[in-house]
């Protein structure tokens, strides 16, 4: 294939440079430290079918592919692809026992065998997780460590801002100082959009760069209104993920009177479905005034160290022992359904264009993500992608789950002051946060016509400008879909209709 230009340092983007590294030459560009990434910050573990790993340490639980297929589509409000679930939920073991011979330390019970915990909507305790609450540091920091050593060449602390094209087809990727690289086949691997919002659990560098650099192309794109937002980020400066294994471990939430209250929500409480368990904490927030607060008290002190020393320590940072007290949590975005439509090989409507992981949008997290399904997306969807640069058949067309695009103009050219990004996450945190509809959606998108995309000249107008793009993309997308599904609750059309249609952006002329 020749040359393969990685676009990101996640497990997605580390995965794609080491596999294709055995057979092309492969660079990696990444606008930041190369362990700088949603993976590095992630808390969580990997799902994973535990009972098919090869390693000897393998508890047997019952657990089989078909319960986890299962419990992604019952997640996924019924716009998860099922074959598309079945390739992630189907590989996962395997992509698991390549992330340990790469050298993942994966935690272990005092046998030596895998440790495994339980987390909201699964049937099954399939949850590894690596130093307790600090998985993706320890991906992370094992992927790139073999990046170093593999010969791939990477280039730290560069931006990408545009792909170049040749007769429709991907060339190769222009940078921010000017030059290009060529490339037969780009691959983005840029992670997600939430520094769309004001409260985040996303690290800096998630400025939903590998969208807009997609839309720029003509790339569709697809469900980007399906934001998922995580119930629990500790409400104290920094926006701090208090990860959802704390539930899964016997945490509980607290209303103002230190009441339980999500009993009455949802029959699996604490446990139910992440959009769920969000606005059921917006809703009681309103209600009281205040925070609700994550009641961890009963796992005691020694527990929660040892269990979860990054949250621990975050906690104790900001003045608080939650092995006394119950803490403040409050939801923040934390994970973007959609993003770059693809097929089930990386394959996106561009000729030579790849995306994989939260950049991308399979079908398989349908309207609300699995917890801990998005390591193993990247991981899966990585090692697929190079895979299919030899061995796939020809691109899938999408069926008609996936309604036809509409088309938005380019952002950057309204008459009005130059989009100011503290400005861009509040209107988009009040008009397409948790709850949503028409009238707040359409006065947010005539906000954003208004609003003028930066020059780029620097690496924050950069960033800006992608912003600016993809929140305007994803309003329109929110106006499309009037129902609600998963993630995307509209007050205005507040049940699902039917059994649900994938939305689809494309840059051209005025929406339709």
């Amino acid at each position: 294939m020749g040359r393969v230009i990685v676009v990101g340092s996640g497990i997605a983007g580390l995965t794609v440079a080491l596999e294709a590294s055995a057979r092309h030459d492969v660079v990696l560009v990444t606008k930041a430290g190369l362990e700088q990434s949603n993976t590095h910050e992630a808390q969580g573990g990997v799902a994973v079918v535990v009972d098919a790993l090869s390693d000897p340490g393998a508890p047997r639980l019952g657990d089989s592919v078909a319960a986890h297929v299962r419990d992604t589509l019952t997640a996924g409000a019924g716009l998860s692809d099922a074959e598309v679930v079945r390739v992630l939920c189907g590989e996962g073991p395997a992509a698991v026992d390549a992330l340990l011979a790469r050298g993942v330390a994966f935690d272990r019970d005092d046998t030596g065998g895998l440790a495994h915990g339980l987390e909201a909507a699964h049937s099954f305790a399939r949850i590894l997780h690596a130093g307790g609450d600090a998985t993706g540091a320890a991906i992370s920091s094992a992927l790139a460590s073999r990046v170093r050593e593999s010969g791939v060449e990477v280039r730290e602390h560069t931006t990408v801002v545009d792909l170049v094209l040749d007769e429709g087809r991907v060339a190769g990727v222009r940078l921010l100082d000017g030059t290009s690289l060529d490339g037969d086949v780009v691959v983005l691997a840029t992670g997600g959009l939430g520094q769309l919002f004001p409260y985040t659990t996303n690290p800096a560098v998630a400025t939903a760069d590998g969208v807009a650099i997609a839309l720029r192309a003509g790339a569709v794109v697809a469900d980007l209104e399906l934001v998922q937002f995580h119930p629990t980020a500790l409400d104290a400066p920094g926006t701090f993920l208090v990860s959802e294994a704390v539930r899964g471990e016997g945490a509980v939430l607290l209303d103002a009177r230190g009441r339980r209250f999500m009993r009455e929500v949802h029959p699996d409480a604490e446990l139910a479905p992440r959009d769920v368990v969000a606005r059921a904490i917006a809703r009681r927030m309103a209600l009281d005034g205040v925070p609700v607060r994550l009641d961890a008290t009963a796992l005691g002190a020694e527990r929660l160290a040892d269990r979860f020393p990054t949250i621990d320590a975050a906690c104790r940072a900001h003045g608080f022992d939650w092995s006394r007290e119950p803490v403040p949590v409050t939801p923040a975005a934390h994970y973007a359904m959609g993003g770059v439509r693809t097929d089930v090989w990386g394959r996106t409507s561009v000729p030579g264009l790849l995306a994989v992981g939260e950049v991308a949008c399979t079908g398989a997290q349908g309207a609300n993500r699995l917890a801990s399904n998005s390591l193993l997306e990247g991981a899966v969807f990585g090692a697929r992608a190079v895979r299919g640069l030899d061995e796939a058949p020809a691109p899938v067309e999408p069926d008609d789950t996936w309604a036809a695009p509409i088309a938005i103009t380019a952002a950057g050219s309204g008459s009005g002051a130059e989009v100011s990004r503290a400005d861009l996450q509040q209107l988009m945190w009040d008009a397409a946060g948790l709850t949503r509809d028409e009238d707040g959606l359409a006065d947010a998108a005539a906000v954003l016509d208004a609003w003028r995309s930066p020059d780029v000249t620097d690496a924050k107008a950069a960033e800006d400008a992608n912003l600016l793009l993809v929140a305007r993309a994803l309003v329109a997308s929110a106006r499309s879909r009037r129902e609600s599904r998963g993630g995307h609750f509209r007050t205005d059309a507040p049940v699902a209709q039917g059994s649900g249609r994938h939305t689809g952006i494309l840059l051209g002329r005025d929406v339709a």
